[in-house]
């Protein structure tokens, strides 16, 4: 059974119409010409549109065209006189699920009706599904129960919907790419592209022609025009990480982009017309570098019209049992070997440590641990983490960060132990990379820039 909108001129086809699809209890609604057709089409949902072609006010075609835009599960068929078969053809191409000519088989009729309620019914419940999937994917490792967890969801369910820019700001770990994807794929630009950019892993001589695009001979090695991300991410989303380390010829264009949406290759002279939503993000505090004129004031504002602050794992130790779970299966999936259950001394020692790496570094210790465990479960001994709410100080031997400021002295050089601790961590982090840099950058939520300088500052 379903609500069928009957379109045709002849009052008397339209009754015997109607008379014939009651006997299978349909809700019927007719229509003299096209433009009531339409009308209706804009104010009332039909399972099934059943038109003539030939019409006062329009013809079938406008009627396939109108419920195109109003609602495409909606079936058309065409039921008429002029069975030209390119009629047929042409509708049948623009997307209706039938063509019938007259006079017609009722039998036929009513079989061809049956099959597109059901057609239209099976074309519903997959876009609510589809809704639904859409709503949790990117969602669904935003896990927990935690108060500021579930603050950050509800945020995202509210600007998702909108054209907004937002500023995802957090400690480098705690999930800003995976917010910026939930919040494009709750969004209306959906179908369009979802592009990712991390600033920092750019040098800043590449980072505008990767952003902005460029002409050939623009700089060295061009040898030909490519457009940037910008361009690639026309009508979807754009998602710059770490866009706190970007130039500022590069801020001034992003300020551009922002401010009358229009972006200008490395090179030209001409300006391009792009529809791009942005969502930052940068684990450092952007108002204390517009303090220090590192980032642009107005850029920052244009930026932080939403601004989105993910907590570190450290507030939120109720939820890593949860986190364990599902990141334990999302890694038992693409390593395709079998899930483990974490046993409670193991979840308990995972409560009591503070993560400075946050999820990235939970997620870290939860695959090596799937990966040498023995038992059955994942036991306490598979995750050797240091004690503390802290890494260990490698100035004090074993003392935590709180252990050291309760044995302070009455006096200490309050630089001179912080350049030290500075140092050494560098030293530690760049060893532990095998001397890669660009790595120990990332470890130490440092731009390769920063860290380059404090190399040379401290003759590393």
């Amino acid at each position: 059974m379903g609500k069928v909108l009957i379109v045709d001129d002849e009052t008397s086809m339209r009754l015997i119409v109607k008379t014939n699809l009651r006997q299978d209890s349909h809700i019927c609604v007719e229509a003299s010409s096209a433009s009531e057709a339409i009308a209706l089409l804009s104010k009332e949902d039909f399972d099934v549109v059943i038109t003539d072609q030939k019409m006062p006010g329009g013809t079938g075609l406008d009627i396939l065209q109108a419920v195109q835009e109003n609602d495409p599960t909606t079936s058309v068929i065409f039921l008429t006189a002029v069975g030209t078969v390119e009629l047929a053809v042409e509708s049948m191409r623009l997307g209706a699920f039938d063509f019938l000519t007259k006079p017609y088989v009722i039998d036929v009729m009513r079989a061809t009706i049956r099959r597109a309620c059901e057609r239209t019914a099976l074309l519903r419940e997959n876009a609510v599904l589809k809704t639904t999937v859409r709503k949790l994917e990117g969602a669904d490792e935003i896990v927990g129960e935690s108060r500021g967890i579930h603050f950050v969801r509800e945020l995202i369910s509210r600007v998702a919907p909108t054209n907004s820019t937002i500023l995802i700001t957090g400690e480098t770990g705690t999930g800003k790419e995976l917010v910026a994807r939930a919040i494009h794929r709750n969004s209306a630009r959906l179908k369009w592209p979802f592009i990712a950019i991390n600033c920092a892993a750019v040098s800043e001589t590449l980072l505008e022609s990767e952003l902005f695009g460029h002409e050939r001979g623009a700089f060295t090695g061009a040898d030909k025009a490519r457009g940037g991300l910008f361009e690639a991410a026309h009508e979807g989303t754009l998602f710059l990480d770490e866009v706190a380390e970007l130039s500022s010829g590069a801020q001034a264009k992003l300020l551009r982009v922002l401010a009358n949406g229009e972006i200008q290759r490395v090179g030209s002279t001409t300006s391009r017309k792009v529809d791009v939503r942005v969502l930052a993000a940068t684990h450092r505090d952007l108002q204390t570098r517009v303090q220090s004129g590192l980032f642009r004031e107005d850029l920052f504002y244009r930026l932080a019209v939403v601004p989105i602050q993910l907590p570190p794992l450290r507030e939120r130790r109720e939820d890593i049992e949860e986190l364990c779970l599902m990141l334990c299966a999302r890694i038992a999936r693409e390593m395709k070997v079998s899930s483990k259950p974490l046993s409670q001394d193991a979840v308990i020692k995972l409560k009591n440590y503070a993560f400075p790496g946050n999820i990235r570094e939970l997620a870290n210790l939860l695959e090596r641990a799937l990966i040498l465990g023995r038992d059955v479960e994942l036991q306490a001994e598979d995750f050797p983490l240091q004690s503390g709410s802290l890494p260990l100080n490698p100035l004090h031997g074993e003392l935590t960060i709180e252990q050291l400021a309760a044995q302070l002295p009455e006096q200490l050089d309050l630089r001179d132990m912080l350049s030290r601790l500075e140092r050494s961590l560098i030293e530690r982090a760049i060893n532990s990379a095998g001397g890669v840099q660009a790595e120990a950058a990332r470890r130490l939520g440092l731009s390769r820039s920063d860290l380059g300088y404090k190399v040379s500052k401290y003759s590393i």
